[in-house]
Order: structure tokens, then C-alpha cells, then sequence
């Protein structure tokens, strides 16, 4: 399987472990539509830390079978919204002929443009706009003829891996290595809204870079920052989250996304957990320096030592703080003698023998 890269230029940014994580705000069907908030949407997210406002393009058609739903009986999210799920997704069309006005804005904001293809159309215009990469929405995991045709532009691609068995994971996979596309980030995700924090599996970024040797990252449902911070613990390059300006605005992906406030917070904790990740190799940092003497242990004299004593097990302490002799040379002191006198409490040096 592979070789995947291991470092992928996204925009102007490198994207891999040990780099600064790409954060995606995925503002989805979030501006209500009306371009205006999705251009509000767009300011709040950079001023959020965002690196990437992306967006899902479709049409209802193209998407959804209302023949399909109509012999369901929903009871997940998609059950919840009172009207048919047609309804619903037309409501929360990015218009294709906003996209051009939406990349121009992001571009003078300074944030990356993407969003997700849902039909090969939007990837074709995709290829024109330039995006820095394509995302692969977790439900179109086993269309493969997408998969294929999406990985031969040659882009970079995440895929969402919610709802997936290894198995139909390493047949997604295998079809993107097949087209010679070695930019693959695979992420995490629980495609329920919002997902339980106990489901969130993020271990399993682990079996991801081991099984596929692959980047990885998380796409985020749950509530709050938790998970999205523990992906960054395990070597996850890439944080998407859904964002919202309001989470009681009325829309299906309002309430399980993340206002502006909670979203910089989340950023910034994400920064701090980067710079508290260090590196593999162990060592004593600066700030250790005198610590370093005033937490440890070495030889005291017990009492008053004469020159010309004979030193005994009895004759020693092990106290901090430690600026003498490491207390593991204990046994080889023990048998010498004094060449002058030792006052009690004051540390034992090789000198002193």
C-alpha cells in the first residue's frame, strides 16, 4: 500500500506530522442561502484561525433519491427535520454560479477556498478554480468510479472514512493508489450529528497509518474541542469542524456546529498541544537547570569526619540537594578514607578522599 506522501502542500501550507495541523472550518449549508452570510461566514472563520473555509457542492438531484427516502422510516437526523429530505438539500444548495464570487472573496479575506463534489461536474470546475484540495465526503466512500475520477486531477484529497468497514476503506484506498495520486489524507469521522464523544474512536488514526501508511486526520462532530485535540495527540495533520455563526439559527447543520468563540478557542488549544508535543528524543530542557540539582540526591557527611576516617554505611546521608556525589557511588565511598576533615551536613566531593 502507498507510498502516500508524507508531507502535502495544501495552498501555501505544508500539511504533515510535526507541522502545524491544517484546521478547516466547514461552513457546509451554514450561510442559509445567502451569500452575504456565507461571506460573513467566511471573515469569522479566519478570524477564528481557520485555514480553510469549505463549503459542499450539489444539487438535490444529485444527491438524493426522494423515491429512496420516501420507503424509510427515519429515525436519525435526517428524521428530525419535519419536511422531506429534498426539501431539505435544496434548501442548502451552494449555487455553482456563486462559486467564482465566493473563491475571489476567500482569496482577499487570505483564507483557503474548497469545497466538497457531490457530482463529477463540480469536480471538473474544481480543477478551473484551483482548489488547494478536495474533500470526500464519508457517504460517497464506496462510489468508487467517483473516487477514481476525483483522484485523477491530480489534487490533493481527504476522505471521511464515517460509516466505513477497514475493508471498504482499503478498497477506497486502493482505488485512489491505482490512479498514481499519492496525496491522500485519511480522516476519522462518525457520521451521526452531533456523534457521541465515547464514539469518537480516535485510536483509530493509529490503525489508519499503520494499515494504509498514510496521513491522517478528523473530521468532528462531537461537541466541543476534545476530540479534535486528541486526533492532534495521535498524529492527526488535519482538523475539519462544522462552523456556524449562530447554533440556534434554523438550517440541519446549525446545532451540531461551532460558533466563532468556541472555534478560536479550539484553534488556540490546538496550538498549545502542538508546542507541548515536542519531539522523540528525551532530554533536559533549560528550564530544568537548577532543578536538576535541587530535586535530586547526593552523599552528606552524618556527622563530624575526621581527616584520616575510615568511612562506614553509618557515616552517610542521601539528600537533596544534589551537588556532590550521585548517591549510586554510595558502596564505593564506603572503605575510603578521609584526606581531611568533614563537617556533619555538608556534601561529600571525591576530593574529600
Amino acid at each position: 500500500m502507498g507510498p502516500f506522501n508524507k508531507e502535502i502542500k495544501i495552498g501555501s501550507r505544508l500539511v504533515g506530522q510535526g507541522l502545524p495541523t491544517y484546521i478547516i472550518a466547514e461552513i457546509g449549508g451554514n450561510f442559509d442561502g445567502s451569500i452575504d452570510k456565507a461571506k460573513r461566514l467566511i471573515d469569522a472563520a479566519k478570524e477564528s484561525g481557520a485555514d480553510c473555509a469549505k463549503f459542499q457542492t450539489f444539487t438535490a438531484p444529485t444527491i438524493v433519491s426522494e423515491g429512496g427516502f420516501s420507503r424509510m422510516q427515519l429515525k436519525g437526523v435526517h428524521g428530525s427535520w419535519g419536511r422531506t429530505v429534498s426539501e431539505v438539500f435544496k434548501d442548502v444548495e451552494f449555487p455553482m454560479e456563486w462559486h467564482q464570487e465566493i473563491a475571489d472573496y476567500c482569496k482577499q479575506v487570505g483564507i483557503d477556498f474548497s469545497t466538497s463534489p457531490y457530482f463529477k461536474e463540480a469536480v471538473d470546475l474544481f480543477v478551473v478554480f484551483d482548489v488547494p484540495f478536495i474533500k470526500i465526503g464519508s457517504g460517497d466512500i464506496t462510489w468508487l468510479e467517483m473516487l477514481d475520477y476525483i483522484a485523477r486531477t491530480g489534487k490533493p484529497l481527504m476522505l471521511a472514512t464515517g460509516d466505513a468497514t477497514l475493508s471498504e476503506i482499503d478498497e477506497a484506498v486502493r482505488t485512489i493508489e491505482a490512479t498514481g495520486n499519492r496525496n491522500l489524507i485519511l480522516m476519522q469521522c462518525i457520521t451521526n450529528y452531533p456523534s457521541k464523544i465515547e464514539s469518537a474512536n480516535v485510536n483509530v488514526l493509529k490503525t489508519y497509518q499503520s494499515a494504509f501508511d498514510v496521513l491522517t486526520g478528523y473530521s468532528d462532530h462531537a461537541p466541543g474541542p476534545v476530540v479534535a485535540l486528541a486526533s492532534v495527540v495521535l498524529g492527526g495533520c488535519v482538523i475539519e469542524k462544522h462552523f456556524t455563526l449562530n447554533k440556534k439559527d434554523k438550517g440541519p447543520d446549525h446545532p451540531h456546529s461551532m460558533e466563532p468563540q468556541d472555534f478560536r478557542q479550539m484553534v488556540d488549544y490546538v496550538r498549545e498541544v502542538e508546542r507541548a508535543m515536542g519531539s522523540t528524543r528525551k532530554e533536559v530542557v533549560a528550564e530544568e537547570g537548577e532543578t536538576v540539582y535541587v530535586q535530586r540526591r547526593c552523599l552528606y557527611a552524618k556527622r563530624n569526619l575526621p581527616k584520616g576516617h575510615i568511612m562506614t554505611e553509618e557515616d552517610i546521608d542521601v539528600l537533596r540537594p544534589a551537588l556532590g556525589i550521585p548517591p549510586k557511588y554510595k558502596s564505593v565511598i564506603i572503605g575510603k578514607t578521609c584526606k581531611e576533615n568533614i563537617e556533619k551536613g555538608q556534601p561529600l566531593f571525591w576530593e574529600n578522599f
